[in-house]
């Protein structure tokens, strides 16, 4: 019996949260709906980890869907990339959930918990397939799976502000036009190769590199994954997005779907197309270093002037994706390094600042800022929260933001690129000053007469300093998350130079 769970635990991950939605639905009263969804997301981190575990060390797990080998039948390719970026979704996902229930029970009415619930494991579900398959359309499928439940997801916040309706809408279109976009550049590199395995994609590709076929699909997908990971400026859908959408949904969308389109980057650009592919590189270095640059510190300066905290955040979140795709743009083992590490460590932070935005709306009924004014004596520990999420932002030692940081500097002084080090730490000056706006109004402005706010449940400040003390411990201590992401970067690389010699 156990031999064979472990001989289909790649399948599982996938199975279970799609099998448990329509479970979850039947399942009717809300807390019973929790109750099950927060079990199946911990089974699916389990096992999760249990795939981390196994390709930690460079192993590949392949598993045949139906017992068709691939390219023929779909495969699950399971390697040190996926399997920490799967860690990544099914880990927050669990914390998310735990830490929901209080706050979907004042957010959302009881007749449509069930929904949400269900709507949230297909989500997961999404994400977890898009990051798992080894088929190319099987990548679009999920994404399409990840992203209607999200949707959903983001719209049932118009309980509460009917602006989230809009928000949804908008997410809509533009995720509609990424991936219309995306699957046309599948189509046009399926007309060239005749597959749409990505093992075979890779082999065949190699011989029609220079293909102007290949080329306009290349930017086909980069473009579509761009618009799904908000990358500037094809983020139009993300600040309203996080902004009005129910606490627990910004903390999980914004910790893992940017994170996931991030992962389906990496594996187009590096594991199909290759490291050594030249119209590629200049892509990257031409047109997505500047983007990134400009993000870092555009959105950076936006966040700035915002008055509501997830309003904050979300542009925040921009800004951390410029610092993601720096890393990418320096085709360098050091740079793929940094940005896959950075994928764990932004996980991290914005989930918890999200967690701790979801707090403050629990309690004090507000996200504005200039409503938070004296917050601190009132939620020392969910303050206390954000500021160390914020230390985090900023990239300060002995949090998990320093490590990003230190791997992006030391890429670009590699390089020789010593301006561009300047620049990074020069755009961490920005998240200081938005950073340091809301740690003023909560501890050195006076509180409102006649309002009384109390600390936020425990079931949600759990969760919260889970993901605060994992901040904290992966700052002072990088090993495993050093090591997982270093070793997906020279895979990454090694790969991309067997297909290019």
């Amino acid at each position: 019996m156990f031999t064979i769970i472990a001989n289909n635990l790649p399948a599982l991950q996938v199975v279970i949260p799609l099998v448990a939605a329509p479970l979850c639905l039947m399942l009717g009263q809300g807390t019973r709906a929790w109750a099950f969804a927060t079990l199946i997301s911990f089974i699916v981190f389990a096992i999760s980890v249990s795939l981390f575990t196994a390709t930690l060390d460079g192993t590949v797990l392949s598993y045949h869907m139906g017992g068709w080998a691939p390219p023929i039948g779909i495969e699950y390719r399971v390697d040190v990339l996926n399997a920490f970026v799967l860690m990544i979704v099914s880990g927050i996902a669990a914390l998310v959930l735990s830490y929901a229930r209080r706050s979907i029970a004042l957010e959302i009415p009881e007749e449509r918990r069930a929904l949400f619930y269900t709507a949230f494991l297909l989500c997961l579900t999404g994400l977890l397939g898009v990051t798992i398959t080894g088929d190319a359309f099987n990548v679009f499928v999920f994404l399409e799976i990840s992203s209607l439940s999200t949707y959903a997801l983001v719209a049932s916040g118009s309980w509460r502000n009917k602006r989230a309706l809009t928000a949804a809408y908008n997410y809509l279109i533009m995720g509609t036009v990424g991936a219309t976009f995306f699957v046309i550049g599948l189509g046009m590199i399926y007309m060239v190769t005749g597959t749409l395995n990505m093992v075979d994609l890779a082999q065949r590709i190699g011989d029609h590199g220079e293909s102007r076929t290949i080329h306009m699909g290349f930017v086909f997908i980069l473009v579509g994954v761009g618009l799904k990971l908000a990358m500037f400026p094809l983020h139009l859908w993300l600040p309203n997005a996080y902004s009005f959408a129910p606490s627990a949904v910004t903390a999980f969308i914004a910790a893992t779907s940017t994170k996931v389109a991030v992962y389906v980057l990496l594996r187009f650009m590096f594991t199909i197309f290759g490291f050594d592919y030249t119209f590629q590189a200049q892509t990257l270095e031409y047109i997505v270093m500047p983007l990134a640059i400009i993000a870092m510190f555009a959105a950076s300066l936006v966040a700035i002037f915002q008055d509501d905290l997830k309003r904050m955040l979300a542009y925040s979140s921009i800004a951390q994706i410029g610092y993601i795709l720096l890393g990418i743009t320096f085709l360098s083992q050091t740079g793929l390094t940094a940005a896959i590490v950075h994928l764990f460590n932004h996980a991290l932070t914005k989930g918890a600042l999200f967690m701790v935005a979801g707090c403050f709306i629990f309690s004090a009924g507000t996200s504005s800022i200039a409503s938070l004014r004296g917050i601190g004596r009132d939620m020392p520990w969910t303050t206390a929260a954000f500021v160390v999420g914020g230390l985090s932002l900023m990239g300060l030692p002995l949090t998990v933001g320093f490590i990003s940081k230190w791997y992006l500097v030391q890429a670009a002084l590699e390089l020789g690129w010593w301006p561009v080090a300047l620049l990074i730490m020069g755009s961490s000056l920005l998240a200081m000053v938005y950073v340091w706006r809301v740690v003023e109004t909560a501890y050195l402005q006076p509180a409102p007469e006649g309002i009384t706010r109390k600390e936020a449940p425990l079931s949600m400040l759990v969760p919260t300093w889970t993901l605060v003390g994992l901040i904290v411990w992966f700052g002072v201590n990088a090993t495993l998350t050093s090591t997982a992401a270093s070793r997906a970067a020279s895979m990454l690389i090694n790969s991309s130079n067997i297909l290019w010699q």
